[in-house]
């Protein structure tokens, strides 16, 4: 499930020169002989002078891997969940939206500090670089607080709101509460990589993805199937298997951090949150976390829309987005590559080298697409049958996967492209248009009602609350986005026979009814006007099977 991340490379032919280095506080002059190879120098041979194709595939691909292995995590435990029962499945399924939310948080927080993070060191400010960090690991810290309190006190309200299902409830409150209880892995991993990507070590990140995900294979089926005891078995093993690979995880991005390292210096000692900091780390981050909170909401609306229908529906809609997020998981690894280049190269004022970067993160994000468009469109049957579908769920689920895979292609740019906006330092765009998009499925009109947030910002800027323009500007598109979808417009319905008002062949001239009549045969027509829906049904019965006037057939109805 989602998360964020980067890494530094070597550098070679570094000459060895006589500096002079001036302590100003202490007034002295020491001239010693050192290598022209400090952690600071090497990434500016990295980020600012590499050439940009080979710079974004060596700090992507790592990136990328990691992504995939974190999107493991869950997928992993679906997979050996679903060889318990459907009603297993179903719960973990449930059980996503609020998951995906705590990882929202953690890796929106991240994505903060990483760009905010290698903003500074590009230009070369690492008294601000420090309490970023130091801010960041503050932030994971009480995020795992607000999502303690969560796992305690919500678990059943959130549950017996999506099902009525007494089993698949329980399932799910065993799985959620000892993910949200035990977080503190998972928050403190996903900072750790934050701050190692930033630094352009992604190569340690990649190994703490690792060390976790293997760690949560190797165990899922030892827990979920019962091999330590009843206690540990089916979903409860799943979330034990997997908070126990997350502090694996979490373990090594701290032993990285402290020893591997050395470009930030951490210390809390005599620390104090620095609101200012938090801001700017927000300012970044926000905008991540509303997209995939946004997306937690839709998914969590979803699974109460087909419950109503079945079990077996909630099943695939859980399974889709557990396989989806292996076609999304590289493009959101490879955008932490992008980021960190984009930032570090917008503070060292080279907008050729920001503008190539934006080009082919574009390019290679269209072609990973196209790649899981193919594979959704051709091969659905394979994929479901990874969570021992039964033939309920091959009948829903294949041309479900068919259907919904066309948007990969428009996806892939748009998820680019938001990144951008967040390592140029102006999250709030990103903002606006992702609260555009989630709320209208239609990418064109998200389009045009993000330009007319803008404008109505502009127009009524002096309405603006000092110190709220972020909260003031996503309320004005969400506004602008609920007139839209109460407008008369969205609500239009296309009712069956509106095809055949124009038909081909008809009289020139002749009204509507005229043209049915003479290109309709009599059964036909019958079959059509009993298939509408009402309110319309049965006016056209009356008027047109029936030969009423139109005002006996408004006094029937």
């Amino acid at each position: 499930m989602g998360g964020v991340l980067l890494r530094s490379a070597h550098v070679c032919g570094i000459e060895e020169l006589c500096i002079l280095k001036l302590s100003t506080s202490k007034g002295e002059i020491v001239e010693n002989k050192q290598p022209l190879s400090s952690p600071a120098g090497e990434r500016e041979n990295i980020m600012g002078t590499m050439d940009i194709n080979p710079l974004l595939i060596k700090l992507s691909v790592p990136m990328m891997v990691s992504m995939l292995v974190q999107a493991l995590y869950n997928v992993v435990d679906s997979i050996f969940v679903s060889h318990v029962s459907e009603s297993a499945l179903t719960a973990v399924s449930l059980a996503f939206s609020l998951q995906n939310v705590m990882i929202a948080v953690g890796v929106g927080t991240g994505v903060g500090v990483n760009a905010l993070l290698s903003k500074s060191l590009g230009e070369k400010n690492q008294e601000r670089a420090n309490p970023t960090a130091e801010n960041g690991i503050f932030l994971s810290l009480c995020s795992y607080a607000v999502f303690l309190v969560i796992g305690l006190t919500c678990m059943k309200p959130y549950f017996y709101a999506q099902t009525s299902d007494m089993d698949i409830a329980r399932q799910g409150i065993q799985y959620l509460r000892l993910c949200c209880v035990l977080s503190l892995g998972l928050f403190t991993q996903t900072m750790g990589e934050k701050l190692l990507a930033a630094t352009g070590r992604t190569h340690l990140s990649m190994i703490s993805q690792l060390v976790g995900a293997v760690v949560n294979i190797v165990l899922d089926p030892i827990f979920i199937f019962g091999y330590c005891g009843e206690a540990l078995s089916g979903t409860t093993g799943a979330a034990a298997a997997t908070v126990i690979g997350q502090f694996c995880g979490a373990g090594m991005t701290l032993y990285f951090n402290l020893n591997k390292n050395p470009d930030i210096q951490i210390s809390f000692r005599g620390f104090r949150p620095s609101a200012k900091a938090i801001g700017r780390i927000y300012t970044v981050g926000l905008p991540s976390i509303a997209m995939q909170c946004v997306g937690s909401v839709m998914t969590f609306g979803m699974n109460l829309i087909l419950m109503t229908f079945s079990a077996t529906a909630v099943a695939v809609f859980g399974v889709y987005f557990k396989l989806q997020s292996f076609v999304f998981m590289p493009i959101f690894g490879m955008n932490n590559g992008m980021v960190p280049i984009i930032s570090y190269n917008y503070g060292a004022r080279k907008p050729e080298r920001v503008k190539k970067t934006i080009r082919l993160a574009v390019f290679y994000a269209e072609c990973i697409m196209l790649v899981g468009f193919c594979i959704f469109q051709f091969l659905p049957d394979k994929l479901l049958g990874l969570f021992a579908a039964s033939d309920a769920m091959l009948t829903i689920g294949v041309p479900a996967l068919r259907i919904i895979c066309p948007h990969f292609l428009l996806a892939g740019a748009g998820i680019v492209l938001s990144s951008v906006f967040q390592a140029l330092g102006n999250g709030v765009f990103s903002l606006t248009v992702s609260i555009c998009r989630q709320l209208v499925a239609d990418e064109g009109y998200a389009q045009d009602l993000t330009q007319e947030t803008f404008l109505s910002a502009w127009r009524s800027m002096d309405r603006c609350p000092a110190g709220y323009e972020k909260q003031w500007l996503a309320r004005i598109a969400s506004n602008k986005a609920k007139d839209y979808l109460r407008s008369a417009w969205a609500r239009r319905v296309n009712t069956p026979g509106d095809d055949v008002l124009a038909l081909e062949g008809a009289p020139p001239g002749s009204e509507p009814e005229a043209q049915v009549l003479e290109a309709l045969g009599e059964e036909e027509l019958t079959q059509r006007i009993l298939a509408l829906r009402e309110p319309y049904k049965t006016p056209c019965r009356l008027m047109l099977l029936e030969q009423h006037t139109a005002a006996e057939a408004a006094r029937l109805c």
